[in-house]
């Protein structure tokens, strides 16, 4: 990519003073990430999202979606934009996603679509794709674990999917959950987690002691067996709030993309602050971060870098990004002049490309809406690239 070689240079004169400060900040720390389960209103609403596109992009690959939805009591509302030859049937997709959820009640769906704008659509659908928006988005990688995700964030993740597994072979929890995972640093380096805190639904007739041995022995204990060396004097925090039997859309409101951080590096990392849920594979809030995800992966698992973040910016209809920078947070191993060579002589931040790459046409991405879009195997984008040296 022939602008790499000016965006190297401009990185040369980073300010030194702020490389300084990075390498003497504090090197004893606490920080803490967050995930969701399938029935956080939010989070309910980013997998029904997913769910049409991929119903979209199963009849039509060239389906351009953008339909979202929002959620409060028993209303569903379902608004955004669909160009596509596919025949979706909205309601019977949102309502086995609702039932599949644990919802018993009917849902009135309230829908407003209508086709992408044709000028949107002159600027994108050609032979050289262009992006779909103009936007900032931001990769990152760390090779604290063995996915090269913070430690936190995975953490985070598996407890909730556990707690999901456990929830559905009992009556007594519900789908609405939330967990926040404290892990405590020196020098850079996860070394113990301080705190797990967990907050489940749960029916009216089991009590707040019952709630924490069920939880501890089913869903924490399961997952620290992974992670039993970081597993020292670390609190639990059970259903703090003592009582949360009004779950889901019931006991709060919620639409797609309000869960970015959750969805991302848990905080570790910046985000563009664009989501990914609805949207096909011409935006580049989704793919261009998928893609960077991937490349600053694949950076660190060749051992450039201890820790990597990319930021790419896009312009709309315009078929390569404007900007690349690369950060390695002063762990490289080699320096930026080889790894921007290493990047550019490797992938191509074009979105025809992205596509093509990542095989990002297939209706894959219902499965990505919930417990995060990075950190797991199963996805294109963490796979290690045969590289050319």
């Amino acid at each position: 990519m022939k602008n790499i070689k000016n965006l190297l240079k401009n990185s040369k004169n980073i300010d030194k003073n702020v490389k300084k400060t990075q390498k003497n900040r504090k090197k004893h720390y606490i920080f803490t990430s967050e995930s969701v389960n399938i029935g956080h209103p939010d989070k309910t609403c980013d997998v029904i999202a997913d769910a049409f596109l991929d119903e979209a992009l199963r009849q039509d690959p060239l389906s351009q979606m953008a339909v979202e939805c929002a959620i409060k009591n028993d209303k569903l509302f379902v608004y955004g934009e669909a160009t596509t030859k596919a025949k979706i049937d909205y309601d019977k997709i949102a309502r086995d996603i609702l039932k599949d959820i644990g919802y018993k009640n009917k849902f009135q769906i309230i829908k407003e679509i209508s086709e992408q704008s044709k000028d949107i659509n002159q600027a994108v659908v050609k032979d050289d794709i262009g992006a779909n928006d103009q936007g900032i988005i931001f990769g990152y990688a760390t090779n604290e674990t063995k996915e090269y995700m913070p430690l936190p964030i995975m953490i985070a993740h598996k407890l909730m999917h556990t707690y999901d597994i456990y929830r559905r072979k009992t009556t007594k929890y519900f789908a609405d959950a939330k967990c926040q995972v404290s892990v405590e640093y020196e020098n850079d380096k996860p070394y113990r987690i301080s705190t797990i805190l967990i907050s489940c639904s749960h029916t009216e007739n089991i009590t707040i002691k019952e709630i924490k041995q069920d939880i501890t022995k089913n869903v924490v204990d399961v997952v620290m067996k992974e992670y039993q060396k970081y597993y020292i004097d670390t609190q639990l925090i059970i259903n703090p709030s003592g009582k949360f039997t009004i779950w889901g859309s019931f006991g709060d409101s919620g639409c797609v993309g309000r869960k970015i951080v959750v969805d991302t590096y848990g905080g570790a990392s910046r985000v563009g602050g664009g989501c990914f849920s609805s949207k096909n594979a011409t935006k580049v809030d989704r793919s261009g971060a998928y893609y960077a995800r991937y490349v600053a992966k694949n950076i660190v698992a060749n051992g450039f870098a201890d820790k990597c973040e990319i930021q790419v910016s896009y312009g709309i209809g315009l078929s390569k990004p404007i900007s690349i920078y690369i950060e390695t947070f002063g762990t490289e191993k080699e320096n930026l002049t080889k790894i921007y060579d290493f990047v550019q002589k490797n992938f191509n931040f074009s979105p025809k490309n992205m596509i093509n790459e990542l095989n990002l046409l297939k209706p894959i991405y219902k499965q990505t809406a919930c417990y995060g879009h990075f950190g797991r195997e199963e996805f294109a984008w963490e796979k290690i690239k045969k590289i050319k040296s």
